[in-house]
């Protein structure tokens, strides 16, 4: 075919496609209307009273968590210790080889002798020349220089006796002992190591684990919600008011104490919009350590609740959706606000009202418009059901 017979017939060509493609659309669109309607199940929504929760992602430490450094620089003679080994506090750690320091102690000693016996020659000259004096024998100027002497010589005694004493302290260093009760992090170095002050990594992180800290962050506006939950004049007479609090686990297990909310930073977060609140929690049999990662669920009462299950909803986009019943037993696709979590159900906030129908379940190959067959189920019977479970 020639150049120009093509461009003559390139517009009936490209009608022809666009008729192709608007009967298959056309057929698709009779096939779906020709597809017998699903029975699926319907719930009418209900305000139930439920003890909601909102849950906060939290990370875990230790009430103390400090490391251990050495204080004097040498090598590391001794580990006493393993890694996760409870210890008490004053308890011996490591063991630096300490013959350098010890022999700066006896130095130091020898000087105080030294020192003491300077002293003893000041007084001895101070004596002497004190008669020679007062009998005019000698002049008053040389009792002076003694006596000036002899305060040299003192002070060069409480040197010496406080570079013995510095000694000390620095040979004590060479024993490193552990400064609070609790658990032995990572050994970062070796016997034989060269260790010191400069040392950039600690010799290992101390836990003191008898108590643990859950922190955890709240938005502004959540936080002023927050506070008028709970009676009191003041945060710090709110807080007291807050019940107390679980800890779901990494597990998805609930540790069996429960917590108390505290307050954590004492301003927002410029960066984020929010507030970092603490919730303590008793750890006397060391279940827990630092680093744990879990949440924090702080529970509700609310006596009107309007409870939506959690398989009766879809995440799109970092929404929550729902399908409620429209007319002609058509699903239309109602994106709702969760408030929180009762049991297995999300409370509802806007989104939905009392006596609306939404699909239970079978949501999977559900689509904007599509029309159902709906199959009321006992609502009271489901949240029952949801409303139990954890």
């Amino acid at each position: 075919m020639k150049i120009s017979e093509a461009a003559r017939l390139f517009p009936f060509l490209l009608l022809g496609g666009v008729l192709l493609t608007g009967c298959g659309s056309s057929a698709k669109q009779d096939q779906q209307q020709q597809m017998p309607a699903q029975e699926l199940p319907v719930i009418t929504i209900k305000s139930t009273p439920a003890s909601m929760f909102t849950e906060y992602t939290t990370s875990l430490q230790g009430r103390v968590n400090v490391e251990v450094r050495a204080q004097v620089d040498g090598s590391l003679l001794k580990v006493l210790v393993d890694e996760g080994q409870y210890v008490k506090a004053g308890q011996p750690l490591f063991k630096i080889d300490d013959r350098v320091y010890r022999e700066q102690v006896n130095t130091a000693a020898a000087a105080i002798q030294s020192a003491e016996a300077g002293l003893a020659n000041a007084q001895v000259e101070i004596d002497k020349l004190t008669p020679l004096v007062q009998n005019k024998v000698v002049s008053e100027i040389q009792l002076k220089v003694a006596k000036a002497n002899y305060q040299t010589a003192k002070a060069n005694v409480e040197q010496a006796k406080a570079q013995l004493a510095s000694a000390k302290i620095n040979l004590g260093y060479t024993t490193i002992t552990a400064p609070v009760s609790g658990y032995i992090g990572r050994l970062t170095q070796r016997v034989g190591s060269l260790v010191g002050r400069s040392t950039a990594e600690p010799l290992t992180v101390l836990s003191d684990v008898q108590e643990i800290y859950g922190y955890f962050s709240v938005g502004e506006a959540e936080f002023i919600r927050f506070k008028e939950r709970y009676p009191g004049k003041t945060l710090e007479e709110k807080l007291r008011n807050v019940p107390g609090v679980t800890l779901i686990l990494a597990d998805g297990s609930e540790y069996p104490q429960k917590g108390k909310v505290q307050m954590g930073e004492g301003q927002f977060d410029k960066a984020t919009g929010s507030i970092s609140l603490r919730a303590t929690f008793p750890n006397s049999g060391g279940i827990l350590r630092s680093g744990n990662t879990g949440k924090i669920r702080i529970s509700e009462e609310n006596p009107s609740a309007l409870i939506v299950p959690q398989e009766s909803t879809l995440e799109m986009q970092d929404k929550i959706f729902v399908y409620t019943l429209a007319d002609s037993n058509k699903v239309k696709a109602t994106p709702i606000t969760v408030g929180g979590k009762s049991g297995n159900a999300y409370v509802v906030k806007t989104g939905v009202k009392e006596g609306d129908k939404v699909v239970f379940t079978g949501l999977g190959s559900l689509q904007d418009g599509m029309k159902i067959i709906p199959k009321p189920i006992n609502t009271d019977s489901v949240y029952k059901a949801q409303l139990s479970m954890k």
